[in-house]
C-alpha cells in the first residue's frame, strides 16, 4: 500500500473548502427568479383549523402567494408515510395516522405547518405571514408517552384508539419469564431515555425549482439519502414523476439521522414553485429547527434481569413505552424494534430475552432515529442495569461483565441477531489498563481529602451496522432494500472518478473513498474524485446512515474496482504479451510479476479508450459498476470508563478521565476514525449530562433556543484516550465494521454509572444537570 492507502492518517481532502468559506450548502444556490418561503405554523399543540384568511398578507408589497393545505390536497399531493411496516404482537398493522404536508383540518404539534408565504425576499415572506389570519379551535393535547395511554387522554389520531401506534414483541415471553421465576438474584431497575434535540451545524433548507417548458422538477436539499428522497416524493407524495424530478444533495452540515427523512418543506417548496411559477427556497432558522426537525430517543422502560447463583445472568425482560411523537415519521417505527430490542443481548451471554415495546401519539414533533438510532437506547439500558446488578449483589462491575460476556463465535442471540466477530474482553482490559482501574480506589481518596465526591463507571456496547441484507430487512417490514451501488470511473488520462450511492455529510468521504482507489492501484490521492449527492450523475444509492458507508458503500466500491482491475489487467496482459495471471498493478504502473516490463496506470487507461489494440471481442473503455448487498449487519463493540469528581456543594460534575476502547475493524484512515469518536463522544456527554427537549403541559416547546437547550461546550469535554482493539470483519471485502455512532452509544451509561458511583445513589435519570446530581446526593445522605 502507498502512503496514502488503507491505514494512512491522511488529511482530509474536503476540508480546504470547509476551512475557506468554500463550501457549497443549499442556502448558497441560487436559481433565476428565485423567490423565498416561510411556513406559517400551528402556535397550538392541537387543535381544528377553522378558516384561513390570506387576503390581506397577498396584497402586502413582495408577495407572491400564499398557499394552504386544502389547496395542496386538492393538487394530489399525498400524505407523508413511514417506511417500516410493523405489526403488533396479535397480528394487526400498526396505526398509521395521517400526515399532511400542510395540515388543512387538524394540527398535532406546536410547529405543524399549515401554509406557506412566498415573497420576494424572507423579511417579505415573513411580514406578510403575521397579517395571516388562523381561526384554531383548541384541542386538549398530550406530551408524555405513559400519560397519552391514560384512560381518557386526548385523542390524537382517529386511526389509533387510545393513541397506541403497535404492541410489538420480540423473544421467548415463557422462557424469560421461567428463568426469573428461578433466579437466584433479579434486578429491576426503571429507565428513562431523555428526549434530544438533533442541532446539525447546518439547518434543514431547500430548494424547489419547477421547469415548465421541460415539465421537471429539480430539488436541492440537505439530505443524507437524495435517491431515497426522489423515490418517496415520486412513488408516495405524488410530487413528480421520479423520471421527471432531480435531487441534489451538495455540501450537507451534519445530519446525525436527522436528514434521513423527507419533510414537508421539501414536497411544499416544489409544488409551490409550480403553483407559482418561481422556484422557491426555504432555510430553517434555529427555532423551527427545535420545533420541526425530528426528535431522538425518548423511552420508558421497566426492566428484569436474572441471575444463577454463580452471577451468570439467565434472563432479561423489558417493556418499554415509545413516544413516536405526533406522526410516524419515514423510519420511526424501526428504531425502537428492530434496532433496539434485538441489541439487548448486548456483549452478554443471556439465554432467554423478551422485550415488549409499546409506541404512542403524543402532541409533540414526530421522533425518528437520532445517532445510534435504537442502539444508543438499548446499550444505556443494559448498561444501567448490569452495573446496578452488580452493586446489589457486591461484585466487582467488571468482573460482573467479564464473567457473562459471549466468548465464542459466530453468536445467535435470542433476539434474531447472529454476531460474527468479537473480542470483548481485549476492550474490557485495554480500557481497565489506560484508565488505571486498579488506582481508583487511591484517587477517590484524594478527592474525599478536598471535600469532593470520585466515581467511576464503565459501559461495554455493542451495535449493528450496516443494516442488512435486503432480504432479511424486507421480511421484516422494511419498504427498501439496504445495498448500495458504486461506480468506478477510469478516465483516459488515468484519473478516476468514484460514484457512490453513499453520501458524505462531515464524515469524510472524499478522502477515505480515494484511499481505497489509492492504495489498490498505487496512484496519488488527488487523481481520485468522489461523486456523490446528486440523483442525475450516480446510479440508484441508499445513502448514508447507521454506519452504513464503509461498511456498505466502500465494499461496492471494491466490487467496482474488482472488476476495472481485472479488465486493466487484461488489457495490459494484451499489451505486453504475457499472461494475465502474471499482471500485478502497485505504485501507479501495470507490471509483469518478476520482469521489467512495465506500462503506466495512464497508458494503460488510455489504450482502453483509443481501442487501437484491444484483445478480441473486448468493448472499448475502463469503468465497472457494482451493487452490493451485505450478508450479515457488522458488530462493532467497546467498552468506555468514565471518571468524575463531583462538587457535592454545586452538584457540578467534572469529567476528569474517559477512556474509550473500540473495536471497530479494519481501519482506512485512523485520523478520521478518532474524529468520529470524538463527535459521538461529546454528543453522547451531552444527553448524559446537559440535553433534555422539554415541554409543557398544554404542549409548548420549552427548549426551543440554544438559552433553553444546553449543548455541551469545549470545556464539558475531557481529553479523550482512545485505543482501537481489530477483529476483522469476516462478511465484507476490507473487514471493516463502522464507527460513526459508537462515541453517542456507550458513552452515556458510562457516565450516569460514575456519577451514581459518586453520589451513592442509583436513582439519577438523565440528564444530570448539577441540581439533579445535588438533589440525589443529598437525597442519599
Amino acid at each position: 500500500m502507498g502512503v496514502e492507502g488503507i491505514g494512512a492518517r491522511v488529511a482530509r481532502k474536503e476540508d480546504k473548502r470547509f476551512l475557506t468559506g468554500k463550501g457549497r450548502y443549499t442556502d448558497d444556490m441560487i436559481a433565476p427568479g428565485m423567490k423565498y418561503a416561510y411556513f406559517i405554523r400551528s402556535p397550538h399543540a392541537h387543535a381544528r383549523i377553522g378558516s384561513i384568511d390570506a387576503s390581506a398578507a397577498k396584497s402586502m408589497p413582495g408577495v407572491i402567494d400564499v398557499l394552504d393545505g386544502k389547496q395542496l390536497q386538492a393538487d394530489g399531493i399525498g400524505n407523508l408515510i413511514c417506511g417500516w411496516m410493523i405489526h403488533s404482537k396479535d397480528g394487526s398493522p400498526m396505526k398509521m395516522g395521517a400526515w399532511r404536508p400542510l395540515a388543512a383540518d387538524t394540527v398535532r404539534y406546536v410547529g405543524d405547518a399549515v401554509a406557506i408565504v412566498v415573497a420576494d425576499s424572507p423579511g417579505e415572506a415573513r411580514d406578510a405571514a403575521e397579517a395571516v389570519v388562523i381561526d384554531y379551535q383548541q384541542l386538549p393535547a398530550v406530551t408524555e408517552a405513559v400519560a397519552a395511554l391514560a384512560a381518557g387522554a386526548p385523542q390524537i389520531h382517529p386511526e389509533a384508539p387510545d393513541n397506541l401506534i403497535f404492541d410489538w414483541q420480540l423473544g421467548d415471553p415463557e422462557a424469560a419469564d421461567r428463568a426469573i421465576a428461578s433466579a437466584a438474584h433479579v434486578t429491576e431497575i426503571e429507565i428513562h431515555n431523555n428526549r434530544l434535540s438533533p442541532n446539525a451545524m447546518e439547518p434543514r433548507a431547500t430548494l424547489g425549482i419547477y421547469d415548465s417548458a421541460e415539465d421537471h422538477y429539480t430539488c436541492y436539499t440537505t439530505s443524507q439519502n437524495p435517491h431515497v428522497a426522489r423515490l418517496v416524493m415520486s412513488a408516495f407524495y405524488n410530487v413528480a414523476p421520479e423520471n421527471k424530478l432531480r435531487v441534489i444533495a451538495p455540501d450537507v452540515g451534519g445530519g446525525f439521522g436527522s436528514k434521513i427523512y423527507i419533510y414537508p418543506e421539501e414536497i411544499v417548496c416544489l409544488w409551490a414553485s409550480k403553483k407559482t411559477g418561481v422556484p422557491v427556497k426555504w432555510t430553517s432558522d434555529r427555532t423551527e429547527a427545535f420545533l420541526t426537525d425530528a426528535h431522538g430517543r425518548d423511552h420508558v422502560s421497566r426492566v428484569k434481569m436474572a441471575f444463577d447463583a454463580d452471577n451468570r445472568i439467565t434472563a432479561l425482560k423489558v417493556d418499554t413505552i415509545a413516544n413516536l411523537g405526533a406522526y410516524m415519521s419515514l423510519f420511526s417505527s424501526a428504531v425502537p424494534t428492530y434496532l433496539y430490542a434485538t441489541l439487548l443481548s448486548g456483549q452478554y451471554a443471556i439465554p432467554a430475552i423478551h422485550a415488549n415495546v409499546r409506541t404512542v401519539y403524543t402532541n409533540t414533533v414526530p421522533v425518528d432515529a437520532y445517532r445510534g438510532a435504537g442502539r444508543p437506547e438499548a446499550t444505556y439500558l443494559l448498561e444501567r442495569t448490569i452495573e446496578t446488578a452488580a452493586r446489589e449483589l457486591g461484585v466487582s462491575p467488571a468482573e460482573l461483565r467479564r464473567k457473562n460476556f459471549i466468548r465464542s463465535f459466530p453468536y445467535q442471540t435470542p433476539v434474531i441477531m447472529n454476531y460474527d466477530a468479537g473480542d470483548y474482553e481485549a476492550s474490557l482490559n485495554a480500557a481497565m489498563q489506560a484508565a488505571d482501574w486498579s488506582g481508583f480506589a487511591a484517587r477517590k481518596a484524594q478527592s474525599e481529602a478536598k471535600g469532593k465526591k470520585r466515581g467511576i463507571g464503565m459501559s461495554c456496547y455493542i451495535e449493528a451496522c450496516g443494516i442488512a441484507p435486503s432480504a432479511a430487512v424486507g421480511s421484516l417490514g422494511a419498504g427498501v432494500g439496504l445495498w448500495e451501488s458504486a461506480e468506478v470511473r477510469v478516465n483516459a488520462v488515468g484519473t478516476i472518478e468514484v460514484l457512490t450511492g453513499s453520501h458524505s455529510h462531515g464524515q469524510g468521504h472524499e478522502t477515505t473513498f480515494a484511499q481505497i482507489i489509492a492504495g489498490r492501484l498505487g496512484l496519488p490521492i488527488e487523481s481520485v474524485n468522489i461523486v456523490h449527492g446528486d440523483t442525475d450523475k450516480v446510479q440508484m444509492g441508499m445513502g448514508t446512515y447507521g454506519s452504513r458507508s464503509g461498511a456498505v458503500g466502500m465494499s461496492a466500491v471494491v466490487k467496482a474496482l474488482d472488476k476495472v482491475e481485472a479488465k486493466a489487467k487484461k488489457i495490459a496482459a494484451h499489451l505486453m504479451e504475457a499472461d494475465e495471471q502474471d499482471i500485478v498493478i502497485e505504485n501507479g504502473e501495470v507490471k509483469v510479476a518478476g520482469t521489467d516490463k512495465a506500462l503506466p496506470w495512464s497508458q494503460v487507461a488510455l489504450s482502453a479508450y483509443t481501442a487501437h489494440n484491444l484483445p478480441a471481442g473486448m468493448e472499448p473503455g475502463l469503468k465497472e459498476t457494482a451493487f452490493y448487498d451485505p450478508a450479515n449487519f457488522t458488530f462493532p463493540a467497546g467498552c468506555y470508563i468514565a471518571e468524575v469528581e463531583i462538587d457535592p456543594d454545586t452538584g457540578e460534575t467534572d469529567i476528569v478521565q474517559f477512556v474509550a476502547a473500540d473495536d471497530f475493524g479494519n481501519i482506512i484512515n485512523p485520523m478520521i476514525v478518532e474524529g468520529q469518536v470524538h463527535g459521538g463522544l461529546a454528543q453522547g456527554i451531552g444527553q448524559a449530562l446537559l440535553e433534555n427537549v422539554r415541554y409543557d403541559e398544554s404542549g409548548q416547546l420549552l427548549t426551543a433556543s440554544f438559552m433553553d437547550y444546553a449543548m455541551p461546550r469545549a470545556d464539558d469535554l475531557p481529553s479523550f484516550k482512545l485505543s482501537h482493539q481489530n477483529t476483522p470483519c469476516p462478511n465484507n471485502p476490507l473487514g471493516i465494521k463502522g464507527c460513526g455512532e459508537a462515541g453517542a452509544i456507550g458513552s452515556p451509561p458510562a457516565l450516569i454509572n460514575a456519577i451514581t458511583d459518586a453520589i451513592g445513589n442509583n436513582r439519577l435519570t438523565m440528564p444530570a444537570t448539577p441540581m439533579k446530581v445535588w438533589q440525589a446526593l443529598h437525597a442519599a445522605h
